[in-house]
């Protein structure tokens, strides 16, 4: 092996904990804001909750589950050279993705009996699901990136660190969710 070649891998390697550590501080002072989030609905709704569709929560909770297997998925085929494997599981991700999107706020927000300025519940509800979609939308735009560099290309199984980094983001994303889907749609009786 070249003198060259073992830098490169030596450069490589250190340049990957370094972002591994970048993204894991990120995640955990982005899950302090989500927290706070979820203090404040159960501190201004306390055992009540906003009347939502059941169904509809209830069917994004599942599209977005789905889409964290499917992410988990492309991860994997990338981490064993499987090209293909990696770009339908990261595009199956993103269109799951879009559509949870859909599912909250093009049709959760259009139908929630109440408007942001309908005082703590309008408030609590259009703040966290509206933070949780922004977080989403910049994972669809993050695997779109991903998607395209795949498809170049630019990921081997030796080095996707992006891959592995998005993958990561998604996950997040959801395991966001799953705390937030009961603190909106089950926990508490349906306010007055």
């Amino acid at each position: 092996m070249s003198t060259e070649t073992l830098k490169y891998r030596s450069e490589y390697k250190y340049k990957l904990a370094t972002n591994r550590l970048g993204l894991w501080l990120f995640i955990l002072s982005d899950a302090f804001v989500f927290g706070g989030l979820l203090v404040a609905r159960f501190y201004l709704l306390g055992d009540t909750r906003p009347e939502l569709d059941q169904t509809l929560g209830l069917i994004v909770t599942s599209i977005l589950l789905l889409s964290s297997f499917f992410m988990n998925r492309a991860e994997t085929a990338m981490a064993h050279g499987d090209r293909q494997g990696f770009l339908r599981g990261t595009l199956i991700t993103l269109v799951l993705g879009v559509v949870f999107l859909v599912g909250v706020v093009g049709v959760e927000w259009q139908i929630a009996p109440f408007k942001a300025s309908d005082g703590v519940i309008g408030s609590i509800f259009y703040t966290m699901t509206g933070f949780h979609a922004f977080h989403v939308l910049t994972g669809v735009i993050f695997l779109a990136v991903v998607y395209r560099n795949g498809r170049n290309g630019h990921y081997s199984a030796e080095e996707h660190w992006a891959v592995e980094a998005c993958a990561v983001y998604w996950h997040f994303v959801d395991v966001v969710w799953i705390f937030f889907y009961p603190a909106l749609y089950l926990i508490g009786t349906v306010a007055g």
